[in-house]
């Protein structure tokens, strides 16, 4: 007769022993960072040196003398009017920054539901599309005195005109984005019972991102402008106001050093812009590496 044993004479089984980490494992962080940082200098390095250029011509132009120091400032006296007038730039363009940032938020707000409803509604995109399309075409440099008049010299004249010049490209990029989707799927989330809430949600506002963060890159710079642009007319503080009084004054240092910070600011909008894009459709052809334009 076979000998039995019991449960507890039997040994205890020895935990599995852990997956070793492989060097290449432990190194897959740092790699993927490495990756990262190598384009994130590829795309930069490019850019630097043209600035870097750009500065080079600057102060050779400003050194031979070319132009009167009242006109072209050297790039020396530019960066000295950054560094003794900080706490005053930085105040004017927080204001300034404040007044596109609202004004670039409210348009893509509106000109996202401006393109619903003009996608949605036949009736509708008959009569907007008309009105959107009239008030884009209008110099919003003529109705900026009388949004001064309405509202003041506060910063809600720059907001509006930050929305009217910052709208246009919002709904035409959202239409454009809402239309491409591709009737199949529309037909077969109907055929599957979808509402048309689920269905914007899940297909066509999806399948409309990458031509609706297009339209908001374009549409972010032009906020910058529009606030500017309120700021030329009527205003007290910001970095429109700031280039008025540098160009009465014709202290060229600061009216540079005013340009520069404009630029900065839409540009530090737009990269904003991008990475959220990147964020939101890494998936989109838009956002790969090396991808062929043409098939040819």
């Amino acid at each position: 007769m076979p000998e039995v044993i019991s449960p507890a004479a039997r040994p205890a089984a020895e935990p599995p022993e852990p997956a070793a980490t492989t060097p290449d494992d432990a190194d897959l962080p740092k790699s993927r960072l490495a990756q990262r940082a190598g384009r994130l200098l590829s795309a930069a390095w490019r850019p630097a040196l043209l600035l870097v250029l750009l500065g080079l011509g600057w102060w050779a132009i400003t050194a031979a003398e070319v132009f009167p120091a009242y006109l072209v400032p050297t790039p020396g006296d530019v960066a000295n009017e950054l560094v003794t007038e900080r706490e005053m730039l930085a105040r004017h363009t927080w204001v300034t920054t404040y007044e596109t940032v609202v004004g670039f938020l409210l348009a893509a707000v509106i000109g996202m539901l401006a393109a619903v409803l003009i996608v949605y509604s036949p009736t509708l995109e008959k009569a907007l599309y008309p009105l959107i399309l009239f008030a884009q075409v209008i110099p919003k440099i003529a109705i900026a005195p009388i949004l001064v008049v309405w509202f003041g010299f506060g910063p809600m004249p720059k907001v509006i005109l930050a929305v009217l010049i910052a709208f246009f490209p919002v709904v035409v990029s959202g239409v454009a984005g809402l239309r491409s989707t591709d009737p199949e799927l529309l037909d077969l989330s109907a055929t599957m019972g979808a509402s048309r809430w689920k269905t914007f949600r899940k297909i066509r506002f999806p399948n409309a991102l990458p031509h609706l963060l297009a339209g908001l890159k374009v549409a972010v710079t032009l906020a910058v402008v529009g606030a500017v642009v309120g700021e030329f007319v009527g205003a007290d503080e910001g970095l429109g106001y700031v280039l008025l009084l540098a160009s009465g004054n014709l202290n060229s240092s600061l009216l540079f050093a005013d340009l520069i910070l404009m630029s900065a600011l839409g540009v530090v909008l737009f990269i904003l812009v991008e990475a959220a894009e990147a964020l939101l459709i890494p998936w989109h052809a838009s956002r790969r590496q090396g991808v062929p334009l043409t098939t040819s």
